[in-house]
């Protein structure tokens, strides 16, 4: 999970708007599509899950599904 220069500078509780969220956006993005959690994300940037969560339903990102690997029945 590396951490990049647009995660260290978002201060908590400050409004992120214009060229900056979109900044913010393509990153978290990319980060989420190679296989970052939101969890891990929120952590990482000191952002809360509903905000990532927001961010990338708004950046049009198909979300996965919850849980992890299935275990299937021994047959």
């Amino acid at each position: 999970m590396a951490a990049t220069g647009t995660a260290t500078s978002t201060e908590k509780g400050r409004r992120i708007v214009g060229t900056e969220r979109q900044t913010l956006a393509k990153d978290l993005v990319k980060r989420y599509t190679s296989g970052e959690s939101i969890r891990a994300l929120a952590a990482s940037t000191g952002r809360s899950y509903g905000f990532i969560h927001r961010v990338l339903t708004e950046s049009g990102v198909q979300l996965r599904q919850r849980g992890g690997a299935r275990r299937r029945k021994k047959a």
